[in-house]
């Protein structure tokens, strides 16, 4: 389970670096995070299923106190350090679960913006192509070479 959730946050790191010259690769990298999150998903679910442990309900009274736990600005691992490293391995499955779920929904926003964006506009290299080319038909019409 490490892997997937250090992946995610490597390519949505790479991905939001990437935005600045190509909004193809940030798209990519972004949808490679937002895919190792729903490996971690899956993985904490079968980790919880094997070991026969509750999986909580989205609106049990713990799933609730976690997501308000997260409302908590600012938030930092501080606020939930004591919390967390005092809980036994299976609630702090449960409360990845907690947390991954409205991650990959606020991932998902900006995803379908940029997916849009890219359509419409393309990305620096294509952006970069069209002003040449304008340029160059500009001084072509105007007798340069």
């Amino acid at each position: 389970m490490i892997q997937p959730a250090r992946s995610g946050k490597q390519n949505i790191l790479e991905g939001s670096k990437a935005a600045q010259t190509s909004k193809e690769t940030e798209i990519k990298l972004t949808n490679v995070g937002r895919a190792s999150l729903e490996e971690l998903l899956a993985d904490s679910r079968d980790d919880l299923r094997v070991r026969d442990h509750e999986i909580w309900n989205k609106d049990s009274k713990e799933a609730r106190f976690v997501r308000q736990l997260g409302r908590k600005t600012p938030h930092t691992y501080e606020i939930d350090r004591a919390f967390v490293e005092t809980r036994p391995p299976a609630i702090i499955a449960n409360i990845a679960l907690c947390l991954i779920h409205p991650t990959n929904y606020l991932f998902d926003q900006p995803l379908r913006t940029l997916e849009r964006e890219f359509l419409q506009q393309g990305d620096l290299r294509e952006r970069m192509t069209r002003v040449r080319l304008a340029n160059r038909r500009k001084n072509e019409s105007h007798g340069e070479s």
